[in-house]
């Protein structure tokens, strides 16, 4: 820590690792310090227009820079354990972009790795960090929906066949550890299991229909019971031309909402209280961001720096972020069982 402020390293300088970089940066107390990359001259490139900030291509030297107390990694999915586990082992604190890592097991070994070393551990879900999605988070444990039915979460988006040829972990089982429900419903995934609580169990569906040479869905389905009772459905694409808004919708015997990317699009419940029509004038009309529907790019950094904040926060009260690697995890096994259902035909109990 320098002047009191957090010193953050970027592992990882992929499209993402930009805006993590400016959230870092918009921060009052964080600086970015540094920035690591294998490829040779990427870490120089990435950190020529950031005064200050050190460019690293070897990862030890990274992880023995002193000024560091929280590193963000922004690998290949399929690339975050190793790199979260030697960062973790060198004493810092951690926050790794979602999926944490591909499979339940890979994340269990953070998990254990952060507790050995007595540092935090954090995921990136900044999707929760938003107005809208904590107006429902709140009303839900008010129980002013009742009993929750139905939550349905469609992530209808559009990618074209550059996106996985020009890049070539794109679409692999390996580093991408999926596809349309993995790297792109998995905010919205996180979302419908933070607000209907445990899952019961899953049937799912997934499908290849819109691309080539690609090893993993570009079109997924599932249906889920919650232990609750309540029922949820999933439908996540990259091939619905031209893209559609992020969508979830929360049912209950007494209420109903309905979130678009970070804006709420309906506010409606049983039992009116004062604060609701101040609620709906303030939020029913405002307006998304593209939140990714047909370009990756098209996101804004406002949510990381809420994410980075917030363990920024729990760092300075010793208690736990929001996003912990358990709660990061639960995302991931939703996704894994729905592949698994998937293959083998069958229900899955969780």
């Amino acid at each position: 820590m320098k002047n009191g402020k957090y010193g953050f390293g970027i592992i990882g300088l992929g499209a993402i690792a930009k805006f993590h970089a400016e959230a870092v940066e918009s921060l009052d107390d964080a600086y970015l310090a540094a920035a690591f990359d294998m490829v040779p001259g990427r870490a120089q490139s990435f950190c020529s227009d950031k005064t200050g900030v050190k460019a690293y291509d070897k990862i030890d030297a990274f992880l023995s820079d002193p000024e560091i107390d929280i590193v963000t990694v922004t690998t290949p999915s399929g690339a975050h354990m190793d790199v979260a586990l030697a960062a973790m082992n060198a004493g810092k604190n951690v926050i790794v972009e979602k999926p944490m890592e591909i499979t339940t097991e890979r994340i269990d070994k953070l998990i254990e790795c952060s507790k050995k070393n007595h540092v935090m551990l954090s995921g990136v879900f900044q999707s929760r960090f938003h107005d809208a999605p904590k107006l429902v988070k709140q009303a839900i444990e008010e129980g002013r929906f009742g009993r929750l039915t139905l939550i349905n979460a469609q992530v209808k988006w559009y990618r074209s066949q550059d996106y996985y040829d020009k890049v070539s972990w794109h679409g692999t089982w390996k580093m991408d550890g999926g596809g349309a429900l993995m790297n792109q419903s998995i905010h919205a995934i996180d979302l419908l299991q933070w607000f209907g609580g445990p899952v019961a169990e899953i049937e799912g569906q997934t499908a290849l229909l819109g691309h080539q040479r690609i090893e993993v869905e570009d079109t997924g389905a599932a249906v889920l019971k919650f232990r609750s009772g309540a029922i949820g459905v999933i439908e996540g694409s990259t091939a619905v031309y031209p893209g559609f808004l992020k969508k979830l919708e929360i049912c209950g015997t007494k209420g109903s909402a309905v979130i678009e990317e970070e804006s709420l699009k309906y506010w409606q419940f049983e039992d009116e209280k004062p604060e609701d029509a101040g609620i709906r004038e303030k939020y029913l009309n405002s307006t998304s961001s593209g939140g990714g529907a047909n370009d990756p790019n098209a996101i804004s950094f406002v949510g990381h720096a809420r994410c980075f904040e917030n363990v920024i926060n729990a760092l300075r009260t010793g208690t736990e972020p929001e996003i912990t690697g358990e709660e990061a995890r639960k995302a991931v096994q939703i996704i894994c069982s729905i592949y698994k259902s998937a293959q083998s035909g069958q229900k899955v109990v969780l």
